[in-house]
């Protein structure tokens, strides 16, 4: 009785298309999971810079000295940092040219908010559009490859005189380990894409509620000038 061929076996036996696509599956399956673990230490930075910062906003600062704090180190501002530089920046700007109608300056202060919460919001999806193209498109990637392993197994039978399933069976295994490799690429990247998106979604909201409360602040303050 012979002994079942393991996976390298079946790979190193594969053809060379084969072999290709499950080279491609495995570049794929780890650029993917490298990304993975960048998004998910980044993500849980701008969670914990959200928090700190928040706690320094509503601890009673002034928002002229925050704002003074961060502009002595401009290329090391967090996201949300930079989401009230924006805004309080523009409002400041306003203020100083004697602007006095505070609809009017709320507008370009939402406005200026508006871009940094774009800028944010790129940054912090980058990589999910990877993710979500590793996960749609592998399955298939492994499905090619399994057809034409088949196809080859089965044209491998054509040209013998007697077909067992000895014979046919090691050149379908060959072709199913490129599907299962395709999985295998797939399921962790459609997963970390749902969920670092669904962070992602928090995260913003998070940012447009104080985008909101720093405009409420600001407009209270232009009012009462």
């Amino acid at each position: 009785m012979t002994e079942p061929m393991s996976i390298l076996e079946l790979v190193r036996n594969a053809s060379f298309l084969v072999q290709a696509v499950m080279v491609i599956l495995v570049l794929a399956s780890v650029a993917s999971w490298v990304m993975i673990f960048q998004r998910w230490f980044e993500l849980n930075r701008v969670q914990r810079e959200i928090d700190d910062f928040e706690e320094a906003f509503w601890s009673g600062i002034d928002l002229a000295n925050l704002k003074a704090e961060l502009d002595e180190r401009p290329e090391d501002q967090t996201g949300i940092e930079s989401l009230f530089a924006a805004g309080f920046g523009e409002y400041r700007r306003l203020a100083g040219q004697g602007t006095a109608d505070p609809d009017a300056v709320m507008q370009f202060v939402q406005r200026a908010m508006r871009v940094a919460l774009t800028h944010e919001e790129e940054r912090l999806g980058r990589h999910l559009p990877f993710l979500a193209t590793v996960g749609s498109t592998s399955p298939y990637v492994g499905l090619f490859g399994t057809v034409w392993g088949i196809m080859n197994a089965f044209r491998n039978v054509a040209t013998m005189t007697q077909a067992t399933l000895a014979a046919v069976a090691p050149g379908i295994s060959e072709a199913l380990v490129a599907t299962a490799m395709g999985l295998f690429a797939a399921i962790p990247a459609v997963i970390g894409y749902n969920r670092f998106s669904a962070r992602v979604d928090g995260l913003m909201k998070r940012y447009e509620a104080y985008a909101d409360e720093l405009t409420s602040i600001l407009h209270r303050d232009a009012v009462t000038q």
